[in-house]
């Protein structure tokens, strides 16, 4: 049971890619990370992304690397300002779900499943990073969910 949180890699400026696709150091950093997910064997089963080109275009290298057979699917509900109190609640902890998505509503929605409010900061992301969230069960048979682990292109 986990949930894989990952913030977009880096992005080109607007003035060289108006849809602020990745920019090289961004494909550099997840195709650098992405095999270390794999090598571990992280239990992905299916990713889901914004639909933003940089978001993408970073799950593109994941679905690949981790050879997933399910295809990716852009999904509403997770763009830098929505609501995670929503998406949180349809969030089947069994899934094995990755999600690829933006700031600031990764950090908000980790910060909320986590301590049960968006505003106390509890992780700073990572471009191309990923976050495993796990979930035991709490109170009334509710997911209770903590930082299981990070992995990171940089330990800097």
């Amino acid at each position: 049971m986990a949930l894989f949180l990952v913030q977009h890699g880096i992005s080109a400026p607007k003035d060289v890619d108006p849809e602020k696709g990745l920019s090289e150091l961004g494909v550099d950093e997840t195709n650098t990370i992405a095999p270390v997910a794999k090598g571990y064997g992280i239990p992905v089963a299916a990713i889901v992304h914004s639909g933003k080109k940089r978001a993408e275009q970073t799950a593109q290298i994941y679905h690949k690397a981790l050879g997933l057979k399910n295809p990716m699917e852009a999904i509403s509900g997770i763009n830098p300002l929505d609501d995670v109190r929503i998406f949180a609640a349809g969030i089947d902890p069994g899934a094995n779900l990755m999600v690829v998505g933006h700031m600031p509503f990764m950090e908000k929605l980790v910060s909320y499943l986590t301590t049960g409010s968006e505003e106390t900061r509890v992780y700073q992301f990572q471009n191309s990073g990923i976050v495993c969230l796990d979930a035991g069960q709490g109170e009334n048979r509710e997911p209770d969910w903590f930082i299981k682990w990070t992995l990171n292109p940089n330990i800097a």
